[in-house]
């Protein structure tokens, strides 16, 4: 069953549909397994898989093969939780012509030879086979592993003529192996390696930034070949990051977390002609993050349906993975409402929630956190500092003016994204409102801000 997954991530997401609540109709005898599963969708998805032969089929929208609800009923039939039954209507069809397509056909005898047959219309030639989705997948694993090997002799190469080789300071060299990566379908390293290009002469500090990046393009490069050996969550992280893909429908068919998504924080970033936006919810019951995002291309607009500082009554369904902050929003329960009261934690304890995300996800790179602290000036940086020490904002950060304006040098709640080069402001928490001033995609971190009250 294990090697049927089509995607790395595809056994952990079936884990939440494989428990008996949520199937009826559930049932199983000599040839196969079937069973309705309920789901988001107004309908009971219908599963059938034939455990003989190796065949299945499923009414969900799922373009993966197998589907999640297909492993789940796999997972709960090795697992001895599937009761044996009669075939249902609904599979009824679908088992009987799995079965006749095994019976034995007689051959039939060859035909005499009749000479004036030769003008005849030749037999058909049998079908050409069925496009084989396993194939598929092992086709683009092979690819992406080779993809893989690549990047980590080209890092051997750089480490063996250094830092101070002339060719790192010329784009070609990093957009070159960028385009390889993406051939190999490694299309999340690519866009690693292409930031990266961007860091060399940057700074005067800029070879400590390019090595430490190199030594997370060489974990990631290494974990990305041996996904099969690395625990289901992390392996989940591994294989997001180095370019795997999950569709959405297979995120909605998950199992949701309902609770109170206070809109936290909105920050914009252009990523070549893409602006991305991570809008950063926590829940009320659970404190968990929760990130949504949103991406516009030329003349189009982002995701506006999240207001900052507003509190949300709705399901998230999130994705897999170690962390695991990205979400996508289902059902909403009632409308929007005001919400002022937020918890924010010290700077001792924002340390301590970002190095245990660092530990899940070592190439993490950006975490949220709502802090209780002050703006203030320490060895040439802004910083938000409390008794307990003090964490540097990014140089530059945009919206600086409007925390520094609205925190007359107190302490005061302040949403902040954790970044490797410094904290970006968000949210700054007034007992009357939430200011907004984080980054929009046009300023570039320049100092440019917009502040937005709600």
């Amino acid at each position: 069953m294990l090697a049927l997954a089509p995607r790395p991530n595809s056994v952990a997401g079936a884990q939440p549909l494989a428990v008996p609540a949520r199937w009826v109709a559930l049932g199983c005898d000599d040839r196969a397994v079937w069973g309705r599963c309920v789901s988001t969708g107004a309908e009971p998805y219908e599963c059938m898989v034939d455990h003989v032969t190796v065949g299945m089929r499923c009414s969900c929208p799922s373009r993966l093969h197998p589907c999640k609800h297909a492993l789940a009923l796999l997972l709960l039939w090795a697992r001895g939780q599937v009761a044996r039954g009669d075939v249902p209507r609904f599979a009824a069809g679908w088992v009987a012509g799995r079965t006749d397509r095994e019976a034995p056909v007689q051959p039939a005898a060859a035909p005499a030879a009749d000479p004036s047959s030769a003008g005849a219309t030749p037999a058909p030639s049998p079908a050409a086979p069925e496009h084989d989705p396993t194939r598929s997948r092992d086709d683009r694993v092979a690819r992406m592993t080779a993809g893989l090997a690549e990047l980590d002799r080209w890092l051997d190469d750089r480490m063996r003529t250094g830092l101070a080789d002339p060719a790192l300071a010329a784009y070609r060299t990093w957009d070159e192996l960028a385009a390889r990566l993406t051939d190999a379908q490694v299309g999340g390293l690519a866009n690693r390696v292409r930031r990266l290009a961007g860091a060399v002469g940057a700074s005067p500090q800029w070879h400590e930034r390019v090595l430490a990046e190199m030594g997370l393009l060489h974990l990631l490069a290494n974990g990305g070949r041996r996904l099969g050996e690395l625990p289901t969550r992390l392996a989940d992280s591994v294989a997001a990051v180095v370019g795997w893909q999950v569709r959405q429908a297979d995120i909605m068919a998950g199992v949701p977390t309902t609770d109170h998504w206070t809109v936290m924080g909105r920050s914009d970033v252009r990523e070549d002609r893409i602006e991305v936006r991570r809008v950063w919810l926590r829940g009320r019951d659970t404190g968990e993050w929760a990130m949504v995002l949103s991406f516009a291309a030329y003349q189009q607009s982002l995701d506006a349906s999240f207001t900052v500082g507003t509190d949300l009554h709705a399901d998230v369904f999130r994705y897999p993975g170690a962390v695991a902050l990205r979400v996508l929003v289902g059902p909403r329960h009632a409308p929007p409402e005001p919400c002022l009261d937020v918890t924010a934690v010290g700077v001792r304890q924002a340390c301590d929630q970002i190095g245990a995300a660092l530990t899940l996800e070592p190439w993490l790179d950006r975490f949220p956190v709502c802090l209780s602290a002050a703006p203030a000036r320490s060895a040439g940086r802004w910083v938000l500092t409390d008794a307990d020490g003090s964490l540097p904002l990014v140089d530059g950060a945009p919206g600086l003016g409007a925390l520094l304006s609205c925190s007359e040098g107190r302490a005061l709640p302040v949403t902040v994204e954790w970044t490797p080069a410094g904290l970006v402001p968000l949210t700054v928490h007034l007992p009357d409102r939430a200011v907004d001033i984080g980054p929009v995609a046009e300023s570039s971190f320049v100092g440019s801000s917009r502040a937005r009250s709600s």
